[in-house]
Parts: C-alpha cells; sequence; structure tokens
C-alpha cells in the first residue's frame, strides 16, 4: 500500500507546475521517436510471426471434415485482435521500452541531474516523465493497430506458402462476422497498457537510488512489474468490457 500511495502521489506530480506548451511539444515528439518508431522493427518481426504460427497451430488442430477452412482464419482474426496485438506486444513493449525508461530516468538519478532540474526550479517529474506517457500512449495504439494487421497478414503468406487454407477462404473467414467493438477494445486495452507501461516504469527509474547496479535492478523492476500489471489489467478489462 505504501508503494501504491507513492505511485499515487508521483503521478500526480506530473501535473504539477508545468512548463509551457510548445517545451512539452519537443519533448513528446523526441519521445515519439524513442518509443515508438525504434520499436516497428520488433513489433513487425513478432507481429508476422505470431500470425504465422497461431495459423499453423489452428489449423494443425481444426482437422475435423465437417469445420470448414475459413474457420482457420476467424480465430487467427479474433486471437490477434483481441489478444495477441494489444496483450503480447504490451510485453515486448514492456522489455524494450520500459526498461530503456527506467534505465534513463535512474542514470539521471544517480548522476543527480534530476536534482539539477529541482535546483533550477523545475517540476523535474512533470518535465521528464509526462512527455514519455503522452509520447506512450499515442504511439502503442499505433503499433497495436499495425500488429494486427502484420499478424493477420502473416498468416495469409504463410496459409499461400502451405497451401493449408486458400487466399480466398483465408480473407472470407477475415470478414466472417465481424464484430466491430473488438477494435475498439483492442485500442482502450492498448491505451491501458500504454499508460501502465510507461508510468511505472519511469516510478521505478525516478526513484532509483545507489549506483550503476541499481539501475540495472531498476530497469529488471520495471519490466517485471509492468507485466503483472499488464496482465492484471487484461484482465479486469475483459471482465469490465465483455463479462
Amino acid at each position: 500500500m505504501k508503494s501504491l500511495g507513492k505511485f499515487l502521489l508521483f503521478t500526480g506530480q506530473l501535473f504539477v507546475r508545468r512548463e509551457s506548451f510548445s517545451t512539452y511539444v519537443s519533448l513528446v515528439i523526441d519521445e515519439c521517436i524513442k518509443v515508438g518508431y525504434n520499436s516497428l522493427f520488433i513489433v513487425t518481426i513478432v507481429s508476422v510471426f505470431m500470425g504465422a504460427v497461431t495459423t499453423i497451430q489452428t489449423a494443425y488442430n481444426l482437422v475435423s471434415p465437417f469445420i470448414p477452412d475459413y474457420v482457420i482464419s476467424l480465430v487467427v482474426r479474433d486471437m490477434t485482435v483481441l489478444e495477441l496485438a494489444p496483450t503480447i506486444i504490451a510485453i515486448v513493449y514492456a522489455g524494450k521500452v520500459g526498461s530503456n525508461i527506467a534505465g534513463e530516468l535512474g542514470t539521471m538519478r544517480i548522476t543527480e541531474q534530476i536534482d539539477a532540474l529541482e535546483v533550477m526550479g523545475i517540476n523535474s517529474t512533470s518535465y521528464l516523465v509526462l512527455p514519455k506517457i503522452i509520447a506512450s500512449m499515442l504511439m502503442y495504439p499505433m503499433l497495436v493497430v499495425l500488429s494486427g494487421f502484420l499478424c493477420i497478414y502473416g498468416g495469409y503468406l504463410t496459409s499461400l506458402a502451405t497451401g493449408i487454407i486458400s487466399g480466398h477462404d483465408y480473407i472470407y473467414g477475415i470478414r466472417y462476422e465481424f464484430i466491430e467493438f473488438n477494435i475498439a477494445f483492442a485500442l482502450i486495452k492498448a491505451f491501458a497498457f500504454a499508460f501502465l507501461v510507461a508510468s511505472i516504469s519511469a516510478y521505478k527509474g525516478y526513484f532509483t537510488t545507489g549506483g550503476a547496479l541499481e539501475v540495472g535492478k531498476s530497469s529488471t523492476a520495471a519490466v517485471t512489474n509492468s507485466c503483472i500489471a499488464i496482465l492484471l489489467a487484461d484482465y479486469l478489462l475483459a471482465q469490465l468490457l465483455l463479462g
């Protein structure tokens, strides 16, 4: 409870003694490049292979002649949109972006750069952390949309390469009984996960004490706690919105 209270006070400080709007614009753009553009490669690789593997495994398990082939891509679509793209990519995102945020802020803390900002009268929490959270909430939903498309496309390429399902049946299954709310639900999860990863990682890095060893421990704790928070939020959102 003490850590939770400290975290809530930390997030509350984000909106106190803020800098000018133009300052945040430049900072947010820089952070968008770090958390979004620099994550494109790993998101692309993971997404394509997730779609390919899901297609193959689904086809392997649906061996009954009474089940039409288009069910394979239908399963891939629903798994991709609802779970794989927002949640699995969030774990990857936490490992890459979360550890980077915690390491950056932890290094600034132990080298007294954050203390220097406070001496100059700058709210270091708002100046350093708020742009990272905003950038994360802007870029991660875009990564989720890209991941969902690449998962489905990866499954399509796999179906053509292996012949387990025809391209026509795959496209038909993707469009069959499509529920539009699934897209909205995936984006809701994306916004929640983006906030959790950025804020928890920033919190762990900001309050780092000690030396280089403690910075490494803060990065590890940031990734671990972010993953746990993602899984808990995934369950709660599913219970609230789908239950």
